[in-house]
């Protein structure tokens, strides 16, 4: 499963670099953990892993697929590593189980010198590498940018309902969301089960990406928490038992719409790259993504109509965080966590954040920043997304990682297959 794919377009990076002057001058404070209890920043051992950290090159093994993505790392984040003496070197990869398997491989060759440093990740990989003993944790917890983390926040202690424990640290917030093009969705509907009377109303203009695409997955488990009533009638921990219970009407309700789709059903967009390509061709009325800060650059650059709009729906919608792991086989894990703190900090959450750079959501309690730092995040263009406050709204906690692939194969097998 990729992490969070945003959309294949080119870029031009705004200057920002003047934004990262990043210091650590508040590092002796008291840091608020991620978990309870909440540890004390030790400011004497954070000096030894900054000095430990020099020199050191860091591999941040992450998903290749996203330009803006590889821009941020390339263009900003780099060179800020590299003004605290740190080498961050991004190795692009087209899944984060590439990561993951080299990880264990190296486990148990019994290295600690591994070619992983960081992993971007989440969600059902994590959960892997729990099970595999190859996360370090409790390491998060003491970054001393952490104080600026809502500690209680469900979304960053939780990743898609394993315990984070401190064993990988907060990058951005995703909200899942359905997109229009409003010129042709004169009433756009407001609920999911709305949704499916416009389809059937409007043949061929909709579908949506095949899982195991990440978006694709994704619309599958809204749909899921639509047909049986809203998310809490679907219980977040995965059993066959559940998913016998509560899977039937997900599959009688998604294959009565396949006649309905674009070409009929009888083909899907393999990735959500390439149903953007059909919304941008105006082949469908609907697109949806995981990431949708990036929709305001996509609207300025002509790649989606300027009518594009985002779908407010009633129930609302999934919502989950994408994370930074550090390997226990990684011989540079001074750097690694160098490098995650400063990915946390205010300067560069707000470039990630930018929709003309990235378009990330930040994972910081803005509440508990100066209002210097608050001001960091005020200077975006005007979006056609609501702030994250308004899409978030109602916000479906994100399934446990052992749902995705048991509803992958289901969909596989009795949507996509049961024809």
């Amino acid at each position: 499963m990729k992490n969070i794919p945003i959309r294949r377009v080119s870029i031009q990076i705004v200057a920002v670099l003047a934004l990262l002057d990043v210091t650590l001058t508040g590092a002796s404070a008291a840091n608020a953990a991620l978990v309870h209890p909440a540890p004390t920043h030790d400011s004497a051992a954070w000096a030894k892993v900054m000095a430990k950290a020099r020199g050191e090159t860091v591999s941040l093994w992450m998903w290749g697929g996203d330009p803006k993505g590889n821009a941020y790392i390339d263009k900003i984040l780099t060179p800020a590593a590299a003004k605290l003496g740190v080498k961050l070197r991004r190795v692009p990869i087209a899944d984060t189980k590439d990561a993951i398997n080299r990880v264990l491989t190296e486990k148990q060759a019994g290295s600690h010198r591994g070619a992983v440093d960081l992993i971007w990740v989440n969600g059902d990989n994590f959960r892997t590498g729990v099970q595999s003993g190859i996360w370090r944790c409790g390491w998060a917890n003491s970054l001393p940018n952490a104080k600026a983390l809502q500690p209680n926040d469900p979304v960053l202690t939780s990743d898609f309902g394993t315990p984070v424990n401190g064993c990988e640290a907060p990058w951005h917030k995703a909200q899942f969301t359905l997109v229009y093009n409003a010129a042709n969705v004169r009433t756009p509907p407001t609920s999911i089960k709305g949704l499916f009377s416009w389809v059937a109303a409007h043949p061929g203009r909709f579908t949506y990406p095949a899982p195991p695409d990440f978006t694709g997955s994704a619309f599958v488990r809204q749909t899921l928490n639509a047909v049986s009533g809203g998310y809490r009638k679907v219980p977040s921990q995965y059993s066959s038992a559940a998913y016998n219970r509560i899977t039937r009407p997900l599959w009688e309700q998604l294959s009565s719409l396949t006649p309905y789709l674009w070409r009929k059903g009888e083909t899907y967009p393999q990735t959500s790259v390439e149903l953007d390509n059909l919304y941008s061709q105006g082949q469908v009325d609907f697109t949806m993504t995981y990431g949708p800060a990036t929709l305001t650059k996509l609207v300025k650059d002509g790649t989606f109509p300027p009518s594009t709009r985002v779908l407010s729906l009633n129930e609302g919608t999934l919502g989950n965080a994408s994370f930074l792991g550090l390997p226990i086989t990684s011989g540079s894990s001074a750097g690694a966590q160098v490098v995650a703190n400063l990915a946390l900090s205010p300067e560069q959450q707000a470039a990630k954040a930018d929709p003309r750079i990235w378009g990330q959501f930040t994972v910081l309690d803005l509440t508990r920043l100066s209002p210097s730092k608050q001001s960091l995040f005020r200077n975006f263009p005007a979006s056609i997304v609501p702030p994250f406050e308004v899409i978030s709204r109602n916000a479906n906690p994100e399934l446990a990682a052992g749902w995705v692939g048991e509803l992958d194969k289901g969909w596989r097998a009795s949507v996509l297959h049961a024809k």
